[in-house]
């Protein structure tokens, strides 16, 4: 019993964190929730963002900002792609200001510095861990 005890909460804890999801099972933000950087312009890069799946927020969608401009609203388990200008970006995740529930009503806010070269994409992620809550990191290529 006491092994039980000890070992559920641990269990638990490790439920909450994300996982990539297979590329099968990944899909696109819908439009309507694609909110900028949709059209190419000269001289630009890509900047694709896929959000884990798990249950940590899982409820919610995150807003996706781009030079701290809200560019989507990702749900777990989609992908959105951003034509962006050549040059350094502020990629960041933050709360989903849209939101009326709960999800909405918290704070988050972390942010990248990403060099963009023209022609080039580059890939992150959206984690969720139960220590450290939400985070974007760069998907090695």
């Amino acid at each position: 019993m006491r092994l039980i005890c000890a070992v559920l909460p641990l269990l638990a804890l490790a439920g909450c964190s994300s996982f990539p999801a297979d590329p099968e099972h990944v899909s696109q933000v819908p439009g309507e929730r694609l909110l900028a950087y949709q059209q190419a312009v000269a001289d630009s890069g890509e900047l694709v963002v896929e959000r884990d799946l798990g249950m940590l927020g899982g409820g919610c969608y995150v807003a996706v900002l781009v030079d701290r401009k809200v560019a989507a609203r990702i749900g777990i388990g989609e992908r959105a792609r951003f034509q962006v200008p050549a040059g350094t970006r502020v990629l960041g995740i933050g709360i989903d200001e849209q939101d009326d529930t709960l999800c909405g009503k918290g704070r988050l806010r972390r942010e990248l510095a990403v060099p963009v070269s023209p022609g080039q994409r580059q890939h992150f992620r959206i984690v969720s861990e139960a220590k450290s809550g939400f985070d974007i990191r760069p998907v090695a290529p």
